[in-house]
């Protein structure tokens, strides 16, 4: 073999090696890494759901000295979203969720031998690690029906084409979910604030900024949702690429830091308002889930707009069987909304049940058992009802029509374990569904809001909304997931505190 044959043979396999990297350093100091795509299937949309918001004591890493207040919630990770990255010299790779609705990296540890998802996925081995620093204090990630738990370490750990040096991360020895092993990703990076990390550990990106990686102090995020590409997305450290987007970003600050949480005015169904939002809810945007979860109230009128399967509530439609008359005439008097189920006796002045004979004796109260200050189901489907009834007479509807509506939306609620299933056939005649965002509308085709799996006639199509209920002070609040994020391009900006979206090109 020629020594030029030789040389051009060289410069062959080097170009494309570097052609098969996930990540490009661009001449602006930004970073990108090439994001892999999952496409759904039955068992990665059971995985995914929002589950409840707790509140972290006992969750975080065992330290009595620790008072945070912060709220946490839940989610089971489908993962359709996730990239590489290495940890340790001589590096050790994992397939990690770029995950802004958390802020711990974590990858599951060679000492993880009881749970059987380790076996499944690539463990950490520290003892082959020259830079690997032993830390060792135990920790518990809350995750989807429980929590995962293992302890912490210390080494290098490599994004892109950099390496961000004495990384505190978390090593899990035991995962308590078994759905936990239909994922194709073995961790988790954290992309939000230091504020909700457990352990008050300081997340990957803090550290990039720190050790003088990053000249501006934003990441973007690009969804690619058409399922035939060869990439599933992109994320710029650092940076923002201009071919993802048209058109200009619209920001708005970060409204309560922790979470990327930020304000959003009223959800419109097609040109119509959904009534909840419309004085203002908050919402998180997540790119650790690939749904929209958000109050059943508003969430139970895009079933019923879509056509979703859901469950038929006896207690809603008694609810509004037996107080219909009396929240119009209430309503339609001017009565404050927020006290009608009070004056009817449905709630207390705190929110909880009062019992009422008539109700009492027509239906089973499932939660007896609860504590009597906890809301009862009657309480809640009334302040639904308000609700519902109230934006009917927004559009100057006639009571009988309200009353049917409200009735038939009794019959639509999400349900909590299963899917909303939709009909793949109707799916082009369906509403557009809009955010107000920033004072502008930040709509969502049928398309890009329903899931399908599989093709042709074999096709099951899902709603992507789900319900997650959450009280005030910290409610009613959203979750935008990577339904909303692969159709707009979204920026987080953490040295300005804000976030901007933009039409994704």
């Amino acid at each position: 073999m020629s020594f030029n044959y030789k040389y051009l043979l060289i410069v062959l396999c080097l170009w494309t090696w570097f052609e098969s990297l996930a990540f490009t350093i661009s001449n602006d100091g930004s970073m990108r890494v090439t994001l892999k795509r999952r496409n759904f299937d039955t068992p990665s949309l059971s995985a995914a759901r929002i589950k409840e918001i707790v509140h972290p004591k006992g969750l975080r890493s065992i330290d009595k000295n620790d008072s945070s207040e912060n709220v946490l919630y839940l989610k089971n990770y489908d993962a359709q979203y996730f990239g590489e990255i290495s940890i340790g010299s001589p590096p050790q790779y994992f397939n990690v969720v770029f995950d802004t609705g958390s802020s711990n990296l974590w990858v599951p540890s060679s000492r993880c031998i009881f749970s059987i998802s380790c076996y499944f996925h690539s463990k950490y081995r520290s003892g082959i690690s020259s830079t690997y620093t032993q830390i060792g204090t135990p920790c518990k990630i809350p995750y989807g029906d429980g929590s995962i738990s293992g302890f912490f370490s210390q080494d290098n750990v490599k994004v892109g084409d950099i390496i961000i040096k004495d990384q505190e991360f978390a090593e899990i020895t035991l995962e308590g979910s078994s759905e936990l092993l239909s994922l194709p990703v073995d961790g988790i990076l954290g992309l939000g604030f230091q504020d909700i990390s457990i352990g008050k550990v300081t997340p990957v990106w803090y550290n990039m900024i720190e050790q003088g990686y990053m000249h501006q102090k934003v990441v973007s995020l690009w969804l690619n949702q058409d399922p035939m590409a060869n990439i599933g997305g992109e994320i710029v450290f650092g940076g923002i690429d201009i071919k993802h987007f048209r058109g200009d970003h619209t920001y708005v600050p970060i409204s309560q830091k922790g979470y990327w949480q930020i304000e959003v005015g009223d959800v419109l169904l097609g040109n119509n308002s959904t009534g909840l939002c419309d004085g203002g809810c908050a919402a998180i945007v997540d790119s650790g889930t690939s749904l929209i979860a958000g109050p059943t109230t508003i969430v139970t009128q895009i079933n019923h707009a879509i056509r979703a399967e859901g469950y038929v509530s006896y207690e809603c439609k008694n609810t509004i069987h037996h107080y219909g008359d009396s929240i119009w005439e209430s309503l339609i008097s001017g009565l404050n909304p927020e006290i009608i189920c009070v004056n009817i006796g449905l709630c207390s002045h705190n929110g909880s049940h009062i019992t009422d004979d008539v109700i009492e004796t027509v239906v089973h109260n499932e939660d007896q058992d609860e504590s009597s200050t906890t809301e009862s189901p009657f309480c809640s489907f009334c302040n639904m009802i308000v609700v519902w009834i109230q934006t009917q007479l927004k559009q100057s509807n006639l009571k009988d029509k309200i009353l049917k509506y409200v009735d038939e939306l009794c019959e639509r609620l999400p349900n909590p374990v299963r899917k909303s299933v939709i009909d793949c056939n109707s799916v082009s005649a369906m509403p557009h569904i809009a955010f107000t965002i920033g004072n502008k509308s930040f709509a969502l085709s049928p398309e890009q809001y329903i899931l399908r799996v599989g093709e042709g006639c074999s096709a099951i199509c899902y709603g992507s909304f789900v319900a997650l209920d959450v009280p005030t002070p910290q409610g009613p609040l959203w979750v935008l997931g990577n339904s909303f994020l692969g159709a707009y391009h979204t920026v987080f900006d953490y040295g300005n505190q804000l976030i901007g979206f933009a039409e994704s090109a």
